[in-house]
């Protein structure tokens, strides 16, 4: 008997990578999967049937239940469909998964407009587009799951990625929200943050620095896609209804929880702060422990930093 039997998941980007592994858990704990990808590059560009078709075949040759769809995340009418395509082919809904994404890395001053409004639409605004064309669902019989995808990217930062930093980080508002929101509804919304090796991850340039270099793709040797599966399994499980507005962090065998935000100290001055009241008594007393932006490499191994 399987965590998820009886439940229905709509995973995007399921073609591969994280998607597909989380799909194949999924389906081999009992979940009745719609593998939604639309086929395009890294970049968004192009497309097909192909990937999606092979992998909802894929599930159900190992004995699972599932079925192709190619709608897009960033356009909401598509989100719909596979919402009634899961409710048509498996008679309902209950788990969302949304890892669907795209990169179109630049550092700042060389981002266009246009990069930048293709990640926000693909990440955040997906988020919001699946996650809401699923929501009312979920009220209306009292259950649902929402496992979001964020990244280190966005919670630590990492260079030449302010669109998808910016997004991943935005996601992890909208999840803590729609976890308030939705908490006596039988719901949850939680985050995950993978570190693993696939299309995406490999498609960020690898450092100049020959020891850079040797450490991210050790890092990306021991982050294997499918170690991210089993959590996202647990998630969108009802043994996880007590666990809701949370960010993890998985790479490999490491699992981490995040904390949220939280004022770190807080300075009281009588009448109130001036320029110079604050430059002369309050930063002094605040910046105890301040900490410079260093290599984010540190955390998220990615492009060079020049």
């Amino acid at each position: 008997m399987g965590m998820l039997d009886g439940r229905v998941a709509i995973c995007t980007g399921a073609a591969r990578g994280v998607g597909g592994e989380v799909a194949k858990l999924m389906a081999k704990h009992g979940a009745k999967v719609v593998v939604n990808d639309p086929g395009v590059g890294g970049g968004g560009e192009g497309g097909g049937t192909e990937p999606a078709e092979t992998m909802a075949a894929e599930i159900r040759k190992a004995g699972g239940a599932a079925v192709a769809n190619f709608g897009s995340v960033a356009k909401y009418e598509d989100c719909l469909a596979m919402v009634q395509q899961a409710r048509d082919a498996f008679g309902g809904l209950h788990i969302v998964f949304n890892p669907a994404g795209i990169l179109r890395d630049r550092m700042f001053h060389n981002m266009s407009p246009e990069d930048w409004q293709a990640v926000i639409d693909v990440h955040l605004t997906g988020h919001f587009n699946v996650n809401r064309a699923a929501v009312n669902l979920f009220r209306e019989q009292g259950y649902g799951r929402m496992i979001m995808v964020s990244s280190t990217s966005g919670l630590l930062g990492n260079v030449g990625q302010a669109n998808y930093g910016a997004a991943k980080m935005a996601i992890v508002a909208l999840a803590r929200i729609v976890a308030m929101e939705n908490a006596s509804k039988g719901i949850t919304a939680n985050v995950i943050c993978p570190s693993a090796d696939t299309r995406m991850t490999r498609s960020v340039p690898t450092p100049k620095d020959p020891a850079a270099a040797a450490l991210r793709e050790e890092r990306l040797r021991r982050s294997p896609a499918d170690a991210i599966a089993p959590l996202c399994v647990y998630l969108a499980s009802e043994q996880a209804a007590h666990v809701t507005g949370q960010v993890f962090h998985q790479r490999g065998a490491e699992l981490s929880l995040y904390g949220h935000m939280r004022p770190l100290r807080m300075v009281h001055r009588n009448g109130g702060w001036t320029p110079e009241s604050i430059a002369e008594v309050g930063m002094p007393s605040l910046a105890i422990g301040f900490s410079q932006v260093g290599d984010s490499r540190a955390v998220h191994p990615g492009l060079p930093l020049e």
